[in-house]
Parts: structure tokens; sequence; C-alpha cells
């Protein structure tokens, strides 16, 4: 029983015209699935991915208006990477960002792999990070970025703790990951930086935790990560996964079906909120895989409520 990689990151902004905007103009990704927070249904849930929507590609965001942003610090998730095929893809990228007015930082080495460093337009953090074609990854022919130069899906997910303890508890004895390596924080040298895996590991299937005690609480808002989700293969394991956090006696969500996947969340020891998420049934059990992420899509509970959610909404033009 073996949780396979990650599966998607779910973050905050204050500006969903504006998201979309740089998420699928700028970084080239694919909306697919227009949705709403199943659990606060007056916002807007949003999903970019690769072409197909693959398990391991979503990058998603809720939608809160007029939130302030985020207080950085500790005890949060502070950078998602993106992955693309090649090294040779990164100063194509940095052009393309700092033309858009993002800021990017220059190209350095992070576990051995070059990395660019940026933050889109509310200071979401976030790096391109080369994967050499390996993970998930389907070309997109609607993205404005040229085939050789997509998003791949996503890579390492950092996380900024004081105390490297509690987070490798949670990893490795809750969650069964491997600890696979560190590294000199490149921020600040002195600090260490944890590598743990997933699976067989590799870009796709990485955590990297900074050990940051210099660092204050961090506060979420726009701009902030609210979840990290990890991948289950199949429905069985799934349930295998619900009963063994059960059997560890600690308070989780239940089993949550969000229709496109099967989750279930705990908040570790370390603040951090963690889902574990089927790569089941997927993003085309209710629309055709050709045109998602074209209309407002609801889960069969919320179908019901759909006058009443459409009415809410901010209507958010989505153009393909």
């Amino acid at each position: 029983m073996k949780l396979t990689g990650i599966h998607h990151v779910s973050s905050l902004t204050a500006h969903i015209d504006r998201n979309h905007r740089f998420y699928t103009g700028v970084l080239g990704m694919r909306l697919v699935k227009k949705t709403v927070n199943q659990d606060s249904p007056t916002m807007y849930h949003l999903f970019y991915a690769d072409a197909a929507g693959s398990p391991g590609t979503d990058l998603t965001f809720f939608d809160l208006p007029h939130a302030a942003r985020q207080h950085r610090g500790n005890n949060e998730i502070s950078r998602t990477s993106l992955r693309v095929a090649s090294e040779s893809s990164l100063p194509w990228w940095a052009e393309r960002l700092q033309a858009a007015g993002a800021a990017v930082q220059p190209v350095r080495e992070e576990y051995g792999r070059p990395v660019l460093n940026f933050e889109d337009p509310e200071g979401q953090r976030l790096a391109l990070v080369p994967d050499g074609g390996r993970g998930p990854g389907e070309v997109w022919a609607g993205s404005p970025v040229p085939a050789e130069h997509q998003i791949r899906g996503l890579g390492p997910v950092h996380l900024t703790v004081p105390d490297p303890a509690p987070t490798r508890d949670a990893l490795i004895r809750v969650l069964q990951l491997q600890e696979a390596g560190s590294y000199p924080d490149p921020d600040s040298p002195e600090h260490e930086v944890r590598v743990f895996q997933a699976g067989e590991g590799g870009a796709d299937a990485e955590l990297h935790v900074h050990i940051r005690p210099d660092l204050p609480r961090a506060r979420q808002g726009a701009g902030a990560v609210h979840h990290v989700a990890l991948r289950i293969p199949d429905e069985a394991q799934y349930h295998a996964w619900t009963a063994r956090l059960d059997a560890l006696g600690l308070q989780t969500s239940g089993e949550v079906d969000r229709h496109w996947f099967r989750s279930l969340y705990w908040r570790g020891p370390d603040g951090i909120l963690y889902e574990l998420a089927t790569d089941g049934p997927g993003f085309a059990t209710d629309e055709d895989a050709a045109h998602l992420g074209e209309r407002l899509v609801l889960a069969p509970f919320l179908e019901p409520q759909r006058a009443r959610i459409e009415a809410a909404l901010t209507p958010l033009e989505v153009t393909t």
C-alpha cells in the first residue's frame, strides 16, 4: 500500500479573473474543470492541468474575493514546482515570465536539478523544474506555449517548518514516505532541506521540507497554498488508507466523494493539511474530454442548487 506521487496542490486567490488569465494565458495550462468549492459553493474552484487533466498535473485555486495577502513563514506549504521536459526550456520561460511582469529569480540548483523560481501576480511561489520527460503530462494543442516548453504537471512541493520532527513523523510513520536525502537551503544555507519521496520517487513524487526555526508562523491568505494531495492509485487502497489512519487514532475528514476523485484529509502535527486522493474516476467523467473546463460543472449533490449557485458567482469568461 503506497502513495505514488503528488496528486494536486490547492491554493487561494483573491482575483479569479487575473488568476485564470495568468495560468492559462501565460503558463499555458489547460483549465480542465470550472466548478465551485464543494464545501462552500459560493466560490469558484478552478483546476489547471495538462491536456487530459491527468492525476499529478492539477494546480487548483479557490476563489476568495477581497482576501488579504498571505503572511509567509513557518508551518506552511511554501512553494509549488511545475515540471517541464528539459533544462533548455528554462531560459525560454525566464524570458516569457519577465515579459509578463512576473517576479523571476536566476536559475539555481536544488537537489541536483536546475530550478527557475518565480511568483504569480499574487505572490504565489512557484518553480519550474526539468523532469527529462518522466512523470505524467500530456501536451495540450490549445496552449499558447509551444509543445516542447509546456508545463507537464506538478513537481516537488516545498514545506517550511520550524522543527523537522513532527513533519518527519507525519511523512514517514503516517504517510509511509521515504527520506531520500537533503541539501542546504539556497535561501538560508545554514539551514537544511530534507527530501521525502512517495512511491518510486522522482520530481513528481517529492516533498522538500525546509527547516527554518528563524521564521514566524505563516498566515494563509491570497497567494498561499491551502493543501497538498498525494496520489492513491485505486479505490481499494483508498479504503485501506482510511482504515490505516483510523487505526492510528488520527482525526480525519472521513471519506469524501469529490466526484472526480475520492479524498481523505488529515491535518498533520505541523499544521499542514494533507489530502490523500484517488487517481480516478477523472475529469472526463461528466464532460467530453475535448471540452473540459468550458462550462460550470457541479458535483451531482450540488446540481439541484445550480440556479442559486450561479447567481452568487461573478461571471468568469473562459476562452478556448
